[in-house]
């Protein structure tokens, strides 16, 4: 698939509404944003200290803005999914990995969340007890699970601001469910979960991306397998 080269957050949304899934970072499917967006606006660090990476602050007016789905969907890295495809794809990824029990640790972080509303990371983190050295990863291998999952996404990105009150950073993710971001509805689908896979499959016209489709380690290394 050949794509073009983006040189706004404007022009990324149109390429999102267009193709309907996009890795932000590399992540092994060919086609990821920080591939395509024009040289100008890739990674830099500045003379005078600090950076400028016009990709990474896109992202932050895309998702609000945009009616799309952002969250760790590829292979654990971060993408955007359109709306459109939004229902197709958690159908089918829902479908290997099932909402887990509320006993369970994940169980626990989802109902956290849901009875409490957005939650930037470290607050939904606290919430959940996970405090303490060594804390931070094992809660972030949780989360990834969840959103690889459908069942968590990232609603915006909250910016700490100087004595100035200018923004700073790389921002954090202000998380949330779908279901409570764009409404149940936006989350149900009318096929099987198989027919949403062929459905996907056949409009990406890109079978690498079929890989990160399987929620299951143990279905990932079937496809590794017969794949190479």
């Amino acid at each position: 698939m050949n794509f073009p080269e983006i040189y706004s957050a404007t022009g990324m949304m149109e390429l999102i509404q267009k193709i309907g899934f996009l890795p932000l970072l590399d992540s092994s499917i060919e086609g990821f944003a920080e591939d395509i967006v024009a040289e100008d606006c890739s990674y830099v660090r500045l003379s005078e200290g600090g950076w400028d990476w016009p990709l990474w602050k896109w992202k932050g007016e895309i998702v609000p803005e945009m009616p799309c789905m952002y969250g760790k969907f590829f292979n654990k890295k971060a993408g955007f999914i359109s709306q459109e495809w939004w229902p197709d794809f958690c159908n089918y990824r829902r479908s290997k990995y099932p909402r887990p029990d509320d006993d369970s640790i994940e169980g626990a972080i989802l109902s956290t969340l849901q009875s409490s509303g957005s939650l930037i990371t470290r607050e939904l983190r606290a919430a959940c007890g996970f405090t303490g050295k060594g804390m931070r990863s094992k809660f972030d291998s949780y989360l990834t699970r969840l959103e690889m999952a459908t069942y968590i996404v990232t609603e915006d990105f909250i910016y700490p601001r100087d004595k100035h009150n200018h923004e700073y950073g790389w921002g954090w993710s202000l998380l949330n469910t779908p279901e409570d971001l764009y409404g149940r509805e936006a989350c149900q689908c009318n096929r099987t979960p198989q027919e949403s896979y062929q459905r996907i499959f056949e409009f990406s016209q890109n079978a690498l991306l079929t890989r990160f489709l399987y929620a299951s380690t143990y279905l990932k290394k079937i496809l590794k397998t017969r794949d190479d």
